[in-house]
């Protein structure tokens, strides 16, 4: 029998640096995400960054947990971060991980972002097959996230073809819908012609007896 192929997600990081990311650390902020934060247990990584970078991160989480098909023991969703390589969205943060992360550039020349993330690159690669995917929801269009993957994976490293010529907030809403219908997206390799396209046309109304589905 065939061994069935797995598909990983990894999902670029929120910005730690930006105004929704500041409002979540100001020592006073009162509103429940920002004092768990700041307790001993941290939140999840996953709300955080939803939260930081809105629909974006949230298109690309609830498409993740949707469709990921892992191999036992491997979190089907890894975020990247600055500092920590590649964690799941369980994982917890605290208001001093999320200083440390502004402070690092996300930059393919930056150690301190290139280093962890290429150990747990290197790790995933050690527990996937030949025919496995990681398939990558964040930009293709520059260095930072395709030169570590693609170092490591090679071409098991694929991206949503309906990406390209999109920004983030189209992106994020096409994932929140595929989620929601359960129609999965076609992935493409990330050769240098793949990674830029005409822009695509506004993604149609959500009808609006669809607008209370929650989402997964």
């Amino acid at each position: 029998m065939a061994r069935m192929a797995h598909r990983i997600f990894v999902l670029s990081p929120a910005s730690c640096g930006g105004e929704r990311a500041r409002l979540l650390i100001r020592t006073k902020a009162d509103f429940p995400l920002a004092r768990r934060l700041r307790e001993a247990g941290g939140a999840p990584i996953g709300e955080v960054f939803s939260f930081m970078s809105g629909l974006y991160f949230r298109g690309k989480l609830a498409y993740a947990r949707t469709f990921a098909a892992p191999p036992p023991e491997v979190a089907g969703a890894l975020v990247i971060t600055p500092t920590r390589g590649l964690v799941p969205p369980e994982a917890r943060v605290t208001r001093r991980d999320i200083l440390a992360f502004a402070a690092v550039p996300i930059d393919a020349g930056e150690r301190r972002y290139r280093k962890p993330f290429e150990r747990d690159a290197r790790a995933l690669a050690d527990r996937l097959g030949p025919d496995d995917e990681v398939v990558l929801l964040g930009s293709i269009a520059t260095a930072k996230y395709i030169d570590v993957l693609g170092g490591v994976l090679g071409a098991r490293v694929r991206f949503p073809a309906d990406f390209a010529g999109r920004g983030d907030m189209s992106r994020g809403g096409l994932l929140l819908r595929s989620a929601r219908e359960r129609r999965e997206l076609p992935y493409v390799g990330v050769g240098a012609g793949a990674r830029r396209g005409r822009r695509p046309p506004r993604l149609p109304p959500v009808p609006r007896t669809a607008r209370g589905v929650s989402e997964p």
